[in-house]
């Protein structure tokens, strides 16, 4: 028995359906129900025979991995949620490292904003194309067209905004 197990391998014909260019995948692995998960520089992808699902780093919120029941739950930043069931600890809690490092790196600064009924994220986000932008994110439901709710958004957004040196 070797001291190193190798990372599971994407199969050649899920790679193809990727249509990458100059993005790499960082880490593959196979699920459950027998799609496969890819992280790569760019994006989160589920793979399988016939489809392809694509969430740039940039809308992707959080992830939480259940280490018992081997899921990461993937939330996006429009509300949705993905449940990817992984097959294992050997391979989930690689993937889901990658998967932490991805979404923090496209986190340049962000900051929370207590609102009345709840808290939004304020943040400055990377780009695919490595732009930056800024983006609110809403978790809970606070009612971001109240005008005080927009004052303040609106005040945090310009703090982060100046503070990535975008003002």
């Amino acid at each position: 028995m070797g001291l190193f197990r190798r990372a599971p391998q994407l199969p050649p014909e899920h790679r193809h359906r990727l249509v990458l260019t100059d993005d790499d995948v960082l880490a593959a692995v196979e699920m459950a129900d027998h799609r496969w998960a890819v992280a790569t520089r760019r994006a989160l992808h589920v793979v399988d025979d016939t489809e392809v699902s694509r969430w740039p780093w940039s809308q992707v919120d959080q992830g939480r991995l259940d280490p018992v029941e081997h899921t990461l739950t993937v939330h996006i930043v429009d509300g949705g949620e993905v449940v990817l069931a992984l097959l294992d600890k050997t391979t989930s809690r690689p993937f889901a490292a990658t998967f932490r490092e991805r979404v923090q790196q496209s986190i340049v600064c962000s900051c929370d904003v207590s609102v009345p009924h709840g808290v939004v994220y304020v943040t400055i986000r990377r780009a695919e194309d490595d732009t930056l932008f800024s983006q609110v994110v809403n978790p809970g439901a606070v009612d971001l067209h109240d005008p005080e709710v927009a004052a303040l958004v609106q005040s945090a957004e310009a703090r982060v905004r100046e503070a990535a040196g975008m003002s």
